[in-house]
């Protein structure tokens, strides 16, 4: 009985978060459709750029001309998805000048309500485009039903360690917005080196070497390789490293944000309004 209590508990709180930020959502359904859109004006350059250097060449490692818009197509879903990093330390900004984040933050609060609250409301508010451009790739190159199955889920630990990253920013929103901007600029040169609209062959091999100590590339680039060689089994085997980047992240990037975010908001608590 207790257990089951516990269970609704988390289910009740982690719901109402996602259910506050999804009515805030619609409320700037503006912003919400410019998130949407800001992505697809991103890519458009590299579009362009790749098809033309494709004319030119056969391939950049397994890209080429007939699957390069499954790269470029699940850029734009991991660029919507990136949305939860921005959208974390925004809401929790906008909570503390409303002054309605003590009532929020009041203990008990497990962060991980917080977390999965976030996760839900992020997921929901991108369903849309995801729904369309994730239809529009598999238009394009057709999956097995049980790769669909494991890049799904991959898109779900995707959304996990990001929404991560935003609780950890989120928390310097809380307590010492000098410190957000600061993490926010490392977070930008984060996914610059992460290989999201341009090709990892087509960088320079400093760059490379930047963007081979970037754990994010390789959540992104598991992704994109599971999906044209749609063999999942032939993916683990030819790409342990990836698997293991992966795996940790999905594990160690939630926990450590979790407990970033209680150690500094116990140490500094709410300041700055």
């Amino acid at each position: 009985m207790s257990s089951s209590k516990t269970i609704r508990r988390i289910f009740s709180k982690t719901f109402a978060i996602a259910e506050k930020n999804i009515r805030i959502q619609v409320r700037f359904k503006y912003f919400m459709f410019w998130k949407w859109v800001l992505p697809i004006i991103t890519l458009l350059m590299p579009i362009i750029i790749l098809d033309r250097f494709l004319d030119y060449s056969t391939n950049f490692g397994p890209w080429t001309k007939e699957n390069f818009m499954v790269f470029i197509l699940i850029g734009y879903t991991i660029m919507i998805m990136q949305g939860m990093i921005d959208y974390i330390p925004k809401s929790l900004l906008r909570e503390k000048y409303w002054k309605t984040l003590p009532a929020l933050m009041v203990a008990p609060f497990n962060r991980f309500y917080l977390l999965f609250g976030y996760i839900i409301s992020e997921f929901i508010g991108i369903l849309l485009p995801f729904t369309a451009f994730f239809i529009a790739i598999l238009i394009f190159f057709p999956l097995s039903l049980p790769t669909l199955i494991i890049v799904l889920l991959m898109l779900l630990g995707i959304g996990i360690v990001f929404s991560g990253l935003g609780l950890f920013l989120g928390v310097f929103a809380i307590s010492n917005e000098n410190f957000l901007y600061v993490f926010n600029l490392i977070t930008r040169f984060i996914f610059w080196f992460s290989c999201v609209s341009y090709p990892f062959q087509l960088f320079p091999r400093a760059v490379q070497n930047i963007i081979n100590a970037n754990p994010i590339y390789y959540l992104i680039d598991l992704i994109r390789l599971a999906w044209i060689e749609n063999n999942i089994i032939f993916t683990i085997l030819s790409h342990p490293i990836h698997i293991f980047i992966f795996a940790i992240s999905l594990v160690i990037f939630p926990l450590i944000c979790v407990y970033i975010f209680n150690i500094i908001y116990k140490k500094l608590g709410i300041k700055g309004y």
